[in-house]
C-alpha cells in the first residue's frame, strides 16, 4: 500500500490553493496618443497639397516666379494626381 507523506498532502493543499485562486489580468488599451494624429493628419495634408494643388507653390519660395513656369513638383506627381483623380491641365 502506499501511503502519502505529510510533505506531499501540503504539497497538494497548496497546489490545490493556487489553482483555485482566481486572478484577474489587466490589459492596457492605451490608444494613439493626440499629438501622433494631429502629426499624422499635418503630414497627410502637406502631402495632399503638394501632390494634388501645387502648381509651383513650393519652390516659388527659392525660385520665384520661375518656379510657375518649371512646375517641378507636378511633373514629378504628374501620374500620380491623375491616379488620384485631381485634374491638371
Amino acid at each position: 500500500m502506499n501511503f502519502i507523506g505529510i510533505q506531499e498532502l501540503k504539497y497538494i493543499q497548496r497546489m490545490l490553493f493556487f489553482m483555485s485562486e482566481s486572478k484577474q489580468i489587466s490589459v492596457s488599451k492605451t490608444g494613439v496618443s493626440k499629438l501622433a494624429i494631429i502629426a499624422l493628419a499635418i503630414v497627410f495634408a502637406a502631402g495632399l497639397f503638394v501632390v494634388g494643388f501645387d502648381q509651383g507653390h513650393i519652390f516659388s519660395i527659392v525660385y520665384g516666379e520661375q518656379a510657375f513656369t518649371d512646375l517641378y513638383i507636378h511633373e514629378l506627381t504628374h501620374d500620380m494626381r491623375h491616379a488620384a483623380g485631381f485634374p491638371c491641365h
